[in-house]
């Protein structure tokens, strides 16, 4: 009985490691329409679903919401930055008109990592 225990301890410890923790986060969110080449070597697309990040890694999806409108959407983390002190996240010109950030320029979002 004591090993079936101590079995059961070790694959709930496995998952709990190999399980990431959902990270959460607002703040202010800007676009970008131009560039050639982004962080990871992928060519530029305007209107793709893609956003620069700091810190997290390439081909993390996020799911990104307006706070004043409450529209969302899924972008793919493909570059670095913000490099503007006070910004979280730069979307692609796409990403930005899915959740209406286009117009303003500069938004307050949230946003939840999926992977």
């Amino acid at each position: 009985m004591k090993s079936v225990a101590s079995a059961a301890l070790a694959a709930f410890v496995a998952f709990a490691v190999a399980a990431p923790a959902a990270h959460a986060s607002t703040g202010f969110a800007s676009y970008y329409k131009t560039g050639r080449r982004t962080a990871n070597g992928e060519r530029f697309l305007p209107m793709g679903l893609t956003c620069a990040h700091r810190r997290l890694p390439f081909g993390t999806r996020l799911k990104v919401t307006n706070l004043r409108n409450g529209r969302s959407v899924v972008v793919r983390v493909n570059d670095r930055g913000p490099f503007v002190r006070g910004r979280v996240l730069d979307l692609s010109l796409g990403a930005a008109k899915v959740i209406g950030l286009n117009a303003s320029g500069v938004a307050k979002i949230s946003y939840i990592v999926l992977n």
